[in-house]
């Protein structure tokens, strides 16, 4: 796909206009590490995603528009889920009363779709009912990958160890706060999960959590140290490409509704596009944007022709472009020169955007034509700069 390209005017900073802040020549450049221009237009729009409605206690919410949905409260949405210890075997669990009930001793249960980084949205509820401590009191968990606990336990009021708390990254972290409803109530987690990458044996990302129950933050882009687990002190591990969400039966009928995941797109780490990458990716992204803005100036004439060739300067040096952007800024300034007096304030707007594209890019030391002091001289006579 080309890249948009709105070849407006930058001004240098001590006249800088609101009529050109969306457009190019506006923004510091592109350079080594940073393939797009500040505020560049180019710079590919995001997705339009539809929002979803919050929970109440009676009502689940609805989840955004490019989600998956695990379980919506109905029987149906139980065949997205197996049995975690005898695979393919249906699960025991049931959907009642809009609710995901774990059947205490029927064992774990997981999906059968699988899923790596991801943004997650489960709510549980414990037990009305009190019975336990500790441990013991209302438990469960939610396995991201099948690989990293978030644990799900009534603490409204019972102590446990701290890293085996509500909202704890299970055997690694504590959560940072006890944000829980009373027992009975829905409680939201709102997850986001990042794996651990690996070059070979290098880990170059060891995967984070972040985690907020009932809106509080509780997690804070944690570190994995390997996932967790019970009572052995995990360490930095590769992880799969994917894996499945695990809900934990832990012998209490524990419930959940209005589960919910929306795949995330890749880091920079694995390739991904962001606003910083290696040499190597945005000399490479870079030469696709120029390329595209240098395609758009092929289907275009005049000025709007000269700005697009100027603008795809900002992103690779091109000598054919370079060189046609050339014969096109002598042409203007000829046409300039030969324009009555009377004739040229019709022209300001024209003149006004290529002397800024041609001033950009001389104070960025990207190109400087022979005619760019001449067309700037005449914008300063006329007092256009004012």
């Amino acid at each position: 796909m080309k890249p948009r390209s709105i070849a407006a005017v930058f001004v240098l900073p001590a006249l800088v206009s609101p009529l050109f802040a969306d457009g190019a020549f506006y923004g510091d450049p592109p350079d080594a590490t940073h393939p797009w221009a500040i505020h560049d237009m180019n710079r590919p729009q995001p997705p339009r995603v539809e929002p979803g409605t919050f929970s109440t206690q009676q009502q689940p919410g609805t989840p955004p528009s490019d989600a998956t949905i695990l379980f919506d409260g109905t029987s149906a949405s139980l065949s997205r889920w197996e049995a975690d210890k005898n695979p393919p075997e249906t699960t025991q669990w049931v959907a009642r009363d809009g609710a995901l009930q774990c059947v205490p001793g029927s064992g774990m249960i997981r999906t059968k779709e699988q899923f790596g980084d991801c943004q997650l949205h489960v709510e549980w509820a414990s037990p009305t009912r009190i019975e336990g401590n500790s441990q013991g009191r209302g438990n469960s968990g939610v396995f991201l990958m099948g690989e990293v606990e978030v644990q799900v336990l009534n603490n409204y009021d019972n102590p446990t160890y701290s890293d085996g708390f509500a909202g704890s990254v299970y055997g690694v972290n504590p959560p940072m706060a006890n944000a829980l409803r009373k027992p009975g109530e829905w409680q939201y987690y709102d997850i986001v999960f990042r794996r651990p990458v690996y070059e070979g044996d290098q880990l170059v990302d060891p995967g984070y959590l972040t985690v907020f129950c009932n809106g509080v933050l509780l997690q804070d882009h944690t570190p994995l140290e390997g996932g967790g687990g019970h009572r052995t002190r995990s360490h930095d591990r590769p992880f799969p490409e994917t894996g499945p969400l695990k809900l934990q039966d832990h012998g209490n009928p524990v419930r959940f509704r209005n589960i919910w995941i929306r795949p995330l797109p890749k880091r920079a780490i694995e390739g991904g596009d962001t606003s910083v990458m290696s040499p190597e990716a945005t000399t490479a992204k870079r030469h696709e944007i120029a390329a595209g803005i240098r395609d758009q100036a092929a289907d275009l004439k005049g000025k709007d022709k000269l700005l697009h060739l100027l603008e795809s300067l900002c992103y690779e040096q091109d000598a054919a472009a370079e060189k046609e952007a050339a014969k096109m800024v002598g042409a203007f300034a000829s046409n300039l020169k030969r324009t009555p007096d009377d004739k040229l304030e019709s022209m300001k707007g024209d003149v006004l955007q290529v002397n800024g594209a041609l001033q950009y890019l001389a104070h960025f030391d990207i190109a400087k034509f022979d005619e760019t002091d001449d067309i700037q001289k005449l914008v300063k006579d006329r007092e256009w700069d004012k």
